[in-house]
């Protein structure tokens, strides 16, 4: 049962991520906002999930993985509802801030439980290719989900949130429990810098022309940079820096959040703002998609024991650069011809992708630093998927869709060419 919580938790987090996408149009008509300013209803949720996340690693090392879940499912739910009642599109940022926050935490508490309720082998392969198959197919059916609700009203895309986190908590109280490890320092003021870093560039991204923006990413950045190196209580643990399977896997949720991950805000755009479909319309649309990821997420386990997570991984990202360049080709053709042939394919190469990079990066973490790594690929994914919809953001302001493809399909194929660098992996992290 502890896995069926779990799972269902980190489905939420992923539909949270993406099921604004197919709302937006509505959001920004209902709240007066412009696509520039409508994009950070994404934004700011992902950089303060990207941001906190490493504090949340090391929270749930410290006080309990089983302890934190369940707070953090709570915060979850409370800014779900205020998401929901936003009367502004200032509240709702908040609201999507606040959520943003208690995803950072709630994040590695489930990585950090399935690290320690599941042994290192079969058992975590198997019980982490169940959670990415349910966090990929979440972020696939988020935009499904998000064009029936929008269809009464934009609000329900946050209201749905609250019996799931009702459950959770109460799910995690009653069968989640963890041993606290650790009693390290927390490194709040790093990711505070972190966050502000992170900001500050998507906001340079969002105002091209303005240079105060770039400097103060700049000057943050630099001081960001500075305290990893020199400071006594860095973001990113040393120790955890020197796992090579850890810093591809980084690299790996980067450039997955830069190609299939952003497809879905490229999608919806293409959908509703250049073919006029209505949400419902856009949301169906999407249900191709949504199936191929669940079939490629289901197929990954399966695929590792066979030929190991590497190669995987490297197929994978070559797959998605595939469909995402059929996109770039014939995205602006009709549905069937244009639009099907590379959701399909691309959709598959997605859900194969998102449980294999995970694989690959916790393969050679020590035990009592699961939360903390697990924080520390999710950072790389959703720092890289806000910085990722600002830029395409720019891109799209011009109706240049066949390029912003271009682009996602170039990122897949950089991250095929990186996964082939990893060595292969331990024959009892994939035996069957």
């Amino acid at each position: 049962m502890n896995l069926v919580v779990l799972a269902l938790a980190q489905f939420l987090l992923a539909l949270d991520y993406s099921i604004v996408y197919v709302a937006l149009p509505g959001i920004a008509d209902d709240l007066g906002l412009d696509l520039g300013t409508a994009q950070w209803v994404v934004s700011a949720y992902a950089v303060p999930f990207a941001g906190f996340l490493l504090v949340g690693g090391r929270l749930a090392d410290r006080v309990g993985a089983s302890r934190l879940f369940v707070a953090a499912t709570v915060l979850f739910g409370v800014a779900s509802v205020a998401g929901g009642l936003a009367g502004d599109g200032a509240v709702l940022l908040a609201a999507r801030g606040a959520q943003g926050v208690a995803a950072a935490l709630l994040q590695p508490a489930i990585l950090g439980l399935i690290g320690t309720s599941f042994a290192p082998g079969p058992a975590r392969t198997r019980a982490l290719s169940v959670w990415g198959a349910v966090g990929a197919s979440g972020l696939a059916a988020g935009v499904v989900l998000g064009g029936l609700l929008t269809r009464a009203s934009w609000r329900w895309t946050f209201l749905v949130n609250v019996p799931v986190t009702v459950f959770c908590a109460v799910g995690g109280l009653l069968w989640l429990s963890s041993v606290t490890a650790s009693r390290r320092r927390v490194p709040l003021g790093a990711s505070l810098l972190g966050t502000g870093a992170a900001l500050a560039v998507v906001l340079a991204l969002t105002f091209a022309g303005s240079l105060t923006a770039w400097a103060l990413a700049a000057l943050l950045a630099g001081a960001f940079l500075a305290n990893e190196r020199y400071s006594a209580a860095p973001l990113v643990d040393r120790s955890l820096r020197r796992i090579r399977s850890l810093r591809l896997g980084a690299a790996a949720t980067a450039l997955y959040m830069a190609s299939v991950g952003s497809e879905f805000y490229v999608v919806t755009l293409l959908l509703q703002r250049l073919r006029g479909y209505e949400p419902l319309l856009a949301g169906v649309a999407f249900l191709p998609l949504a199936a191929m990821v669940t079939l490629g997420s289901s197929a990954t386990a399966a695929t590792i024991r066979r030929f190991g997570t590497a190669r995987t991984l490297s197929a994978a990202f070559g797959l998605a650069a595939v469909g995402l360049a059929a996109l770039a080709v014939g995205g602006t053709g009709s549905y069937v011809t244009g639009l099907l042939p590379g959701l399909l394919v691309s959709g598959f190469a997605h859900g194969m992708i998102y449980t294999s990079m995970f694989i690959l990066g916790a393969s050679d973490v020590p035990q009592e630093q699961q939360s903390s790594a697990a924080a520390l690929l999710t950072t790389s994914q959703y720092l890289a998927g806000a910085v990722t919809v600002a830029a395409l953001t720019l891109v799209l302001t011009g109706n240049h869709f066949g390029a912003a493809f271009w682009i996602t399909a170039g990122c897949s194929a950089l991250g095929a060419a990186l996964a082939l660098r990893r060595a292969p992996v331990p024959a009892a992290a994939v035996a069957s």
